[in-house]
């Protein structure tokens, strides 16, 4: 049987139209599909934004805490459950991550905790120097709370919305509402450039300044001059194609992912202690990137019983993330929270969601579920 993956990338033929130009014109480094795939991001996005297309959303991290000026043990928040690409260039300028559990509606950084952990902190005489949010497996977070909290003292907010392009909190998109934000374009996202990534930035003149990082830092000369350290986290003209061409199918890709997540509520509806994920109110519209269950104590089958038949299926499916401060690299580091994120993980599982999924897919997952039944 063909696997039925968690999430795949879903081409089409209009890439081919931006990836030939863009080779006829042997322009396969820089080019106008660069500037072209910014300009796509910053319409859609909405707000005045200005978006510097980049190597990856980890890289996008890494350049915003550096603008920001993190550095050498300075202490960075970061969400607790989250992917290590949130947490790592926290490391990277050689700072120290304080992690901070979630709240039980989004599964995101819990607005309370984060004010716990600030207090710390700041009794500790240590006032952190920024705070990661994520809107994770698409889910925006509550977003209106965490950026008060972030307000009341006065630390910047790096927003990682690597999975929640298209996703709105309150009708404005996700992405916009931090000092810096970050998308991703991984082969596993709603759109793909096949590795990629953005930064989101308020003003013209930090996107100049963030491409200016992540081009080595090369300073105006007609030789090469470097008053700074530089990166080279530029997004190819091949690869911003692909996502020229991905753009134009973002909202159909976003709505069949809707109806995965629609399709997993009906197979799970009436079925005792399996809870898919959703969304809290009104507020918040996920793109749904990946839907999630929970497995709880009460149900038919356990979390090891239903992985182990969806394998049998060759159906991929995917623990939730494991939280960062029981990850073995960040072993010691502190964190504020009640152990939900602990909680999620060992109950959580992510389902297929692509948005390249047929009908014959749905129903051999189906038939996996009314097995174990």
């Amino acid at each position: 049987m063909r696997k039925i993956p968690l999430s795949s990338s879903h081409l089409g033929v209009q890439e081919l139209t931006f990836i030939t130009k863009a080779i006829n014109n042997n322009e396969l480094t820089k080019g106008e599909n660069l500037e072209g795939f910014e300009a796509d991001l910053e319409l859609y996005l909405k707000e005045d934004r200005y978006v510097a297309a980049l190597s990856s959303g980890t890289a996008a991290i890494h350049l915003a805490l550096l603008q920001l000026g993190v550095t050498l043990n300075d202490e960075v928040i970061c969400q607790t459950f989250t992917f290590c690409g949130s947490s790592n260039p926290i490391a990277y300028q050689g700072a120290t991550p304080v992690f901070v559990d979630s709240e039980p509606e989004t599964w995101n950084m819990c607005p309370n905790h984060l004010e716990t952990a600030i207090k710390d902190r700041i009794s500790k005489g240590v006032k952190p120097k920024a705070i990661i949010i994520v809107h994770l497996y698409g889910m925006p977070s509550k977003i209106d709370e965490l950026l008060e909290v972030a307000a009341k003292y006065k630390i910047p907010v790096v927003e990682d919305a690597a999975e929640a392009l298209g996703s709105t909190y309150k009708g404005r998109q996700c992405g916009t509402f931090g000092d810096f934000s970050i998308l991703s374009f991984n082969g596993n996202k709603i759109i793909t450039t096949s590795g990629g990534g953005a930064m989101v930035c308020n003003t013209e003149e930090d996107k100049k300044q963030t491409i200016f990082y992540a081009t080595q830092a090369r300073d105006n000369a007609p030789h090469y001059e470097h008053s700074k350290i530089g990166y080279n986290y530029r997004m190819s003209n091949i690869s911003a194609g692909i996502g020229r061409g991905q753009m134009e199918v973002l909202d159909k890709h976003i709505g069949l992912r809707r109806d995965m997540n629609a399709f997993y509520v009906n197979l799970f509806k009436g079925i005792k202690g399996v809870e898919v994920q959703k969304q809290p109110n009104s507020d918040f519209y996920s793109n749904f990137w990946l839907s999630c269950i929970l497995i709880h104590k009460d149900a038919p089958f356990t979390k090891a019983q239903f992985q182990s038949a969806m394998e049998a299926a060759n159906i991929e499916t995917r623990p939730l993330w494991k939280p960062m401060h029981m990850q073995p690299v960040f072993e010691g580091a502190l964190y504020f929270g009640d152990k939900l994120s602990e909680a999620l993980f060992n109950k959580g599982l992510c389902l297929p969601s692509g948005s390249n999924l047929e009908q014959k897919d749905l129903d051999r997952i189906t038939k996996v579920v009314k097995d174990l039944l």
